[in-house]
């Protein structure tokens, strides 16, 4: 996972298991944690326990990589904009958690 340009880069085989190859995803940030949590839209159980903001990923190359624009949610949480690789987890529940 790599933040570029104000784009959250998503390679394609995490984009193929975990978010099930759904271009629909739900985002939700938390500022006390600093995480982003993301899930395929399809996850219903995503949106009861957490008010997440519906996105559409975007085609980033013929390899199936996907990107999120996520300038926006940086510059509103004071958040650094530089481009760089991002720690992240994936929860057995399907869900991605992503430390900015």
């Amino acid at each position: 996972m790599e933040l570029k340009n104000g784009h959250l880069l998503i390679p394609a085989g995490l984009f193929q298991e975990v978010l099930l190859a759904e271009p629909q995803i739900n985002m939700v940030y938390y500022p006390e944690r600093s995480q982003l949590l993301v899930a395929a839209k399809s996850k219903a159980f995503f949106e009861k326990l957490h008010q997440p903001k519906w996105m559409m990923l975007k085609d980033k190359n013929l390899a199936g990589d996907k990107s999120l624009y996520v300038r926006e949610l940086l510059i509103d949480h004071d958040l650094d904009t530089a481009d760089r690789p991002l720690p992240f987890t994936v929860k057995e529940t399907g869900i991605i958690a992503i430390s900015l």
